[in-house]
C-alpha cells in the first residue's frame, strides 16, 4: 500500500508542477496546473469539451445587480476571448475578469476601476447542485409512493426500493442510533438528508459528463453550508448539562477561577463544525485534483513519443481506473463520516449529568 501511495503521489506532482513538455494545437504550452485548476473550480459557463478547437459549453443565467440596476442576461453575451487587459467583456459594461484578484469573477468596469456588483448568478456549481437535489427527490419519492401504497406486514420490497431501504437502515441503525441515543428520531429526517444529499453530489460529481461533473462537496461554500447546518442543529440540541460543562465544568477552583477549560470548551463549538466543513471539502476536491492530475501525464508525455509516450500514457490510464474506483469508495465514506460525526456532536450536546 505505501507504494502506491509513493506511484500517485510521484504522478500527481509531474503533472502539477513539473514544466509541460506537450504542445496543443496553436503550437502553445499546454498548462496542466490550469486544466486541473478549471475543473475544479467554479465558473459561469459549464465547458463539456472542445470539438474541432471549438469549445461546447452550456451558457449559464448571469443574474447581478450593478449601479444600473439589475440585470439578467446569459453568459453567451460575454466575449469567447480576453482583451489586452484580461477581460471578457459583456453588456451593461459587465465582464468577466481572468486575471489578478478578481480571477474567475463578475466585475462592473467604472473609469478603469473593478467594482464587484451584487452577484447571485446560476453557476455551474449551483446548477449541478439543483440537478443533484431533483435527482435526490426522486431518490425519495419513488420509495414514498412503493410505502404509500403497501403495509408493514407486506413483504419487503426489492430493486430499487429496497436497496434505498437497505441504506437508510444502515445509516439510521449504525449511524445516527449509536450517536445519539434516545429520542434519535426527530433527527433522522436532518442526518439522512445531508448522507444522501452529500452520497449523491459525490457521486454525481464523479460522472465525467453533463448531468455530472460538477465538483460542488469539493466547494468550500457548500460544505460550509452543510457544517452551518450541524453546527446550529448541535447548539439548540444542547441540554443544560452540556452549556454548563462549557462554561461551568466540574474542575479544580483554580481552574474555574482562570477560565482555560472553559476557553477551550467555548472554542471547541466552532472548531467541530469547522472540521466537518474541512474534511469534506478537502478530500472532495483533492480526490477530483489527483484523478485529473493523472490524466494529464498523457499530455504532458505526449511530445516525447516512442515508448515513453506509450508506457506513461498506460500507466496514467491504470492509474486513473484506480483512482476512479477509489473515488467510488471515497463519495460513500466521506458521507458516512460527515452524518456519523454530526450524530456524534448532536449526542454530545444532548447528554444529561449522570
Amino acid at each position: 500500500m505505501k507504494y502506491i501511495h509513493l506511484i500517485v503521489c510521484t504522478l500527481m506532482c509531474l503533472a502539477f508542477f513539473l514544466p509541460v513538455n506537450a504542445e496543443n494545437k496553436d503550437g502553445g504550452k499546454l498548462n496542466t496546473s490550469e486544466v486541473v485548476v478549471g475543473h475544479i473550480k467554479d465558473s459561469y459557463e459549464w465547458h463539456i469539451t472542445d470539438i474541432s478547437g471549438k469549445p461546447v459549453v452550456i451558457h449559464l443565467p448571469v443574474i447581478v445587480k450593478s449601479s444600473t440596476g439589475w440585470h439578467v442576461f446569459s453568459t453567451s453575451n460575454f466575449a469567447e476571448e480576453a482583451d489586452a487587459k484580461g477581460y471578457k467583456k459583456g453588456p451593461y459594461n459587465l465582464a468577466i475578469v481572468t486575471q489578478g484578484d478578481n480571477a474567475g469573477k463578475i466585475v462592473e468596469l467604472q473609469n478603469g476601476e473593478e467594482i464587484r456588483p451584487f452577484d447571485i448568478s446560476i453557476s455551474k456549481t449551483v446548477a449541478v447542485m439543483l440537478i443533484d437535489a431533483i435527482i435526490l427527490i426522486c431518490i425519495v419519492l419513488i420509495p414514498a409512493r412503493w410505502y404509500h401504497k403497501h403495509k408493514a406486514t407486506d413483504p419487503a420490497p426489492g430493486g430499487f426500493t429496497g436497496f434505498i431501504e437497505m441504506i437508510v437502515t444502515y445509516v439510521e441503525d449504525n449511524i445516527v442510533k449509536p450517536g445519539i441515543g434516545d429520542g434519535y428520531e426527530k433527527y433522522s429526517p436532518y442526518l439522512l438528508t445531508c448522507f444522501f444529499f452529500i452520497l449523491t453530489c459525490n457521486l454525481m460529481g464523479i460522472m465525467p459528463f453533463p448531468p455530472g461533473g460538477g465538483n460542488v462537496t469539493g466547494n468550500i461554500a457548500v460544505t460550509f453550508f452543510l457544517a452551518l447546518c450541524t453546527f446550529v442543529v448541535t447548539q439548540f440540541s444542547g441540554s443544560k448539562h452540556y452549556w454548563k460543562d462549557i462554561f461551568w465544568p466540574d474542575v479544580p477552583v483554580a481552574l474555574k477561577v482562570f477560565p482555560l477549560i472553559s476557553i477551550i470548551e467555548f472554542v471547541g463549538i466552532f472548531t467541530k463544525p469547522f472540521a466537518l466543513m474541512i474534511r469534506l471539502f478537502a478530500n472532495m476536491m483533492a480526490g477530483h485534483a489527483i484523478a485529473l492530475s493523472l490524466t494529464c501525464i498523457i499530455f504532458v508525455v505526449a511530445a516525447i513519443g516512442g515508448a515513453t509516450f506509450y508506457g506513461m500514457s498506460f500507466l496514467s490510464v491504470l492509474m486513473s481506473i484506480f483512482m476512479m474506483c477509489l473515488e467510488l469508495l471515497v463519495c460513500f465514506i466521506q458521507a458516512m463520516v460527515f452524518t456519523m460525526l454530526s450524530s456524534i456532536f448532536i449526542g454530545l450536546a444532548r447528554a444529561k449529568a449522570e
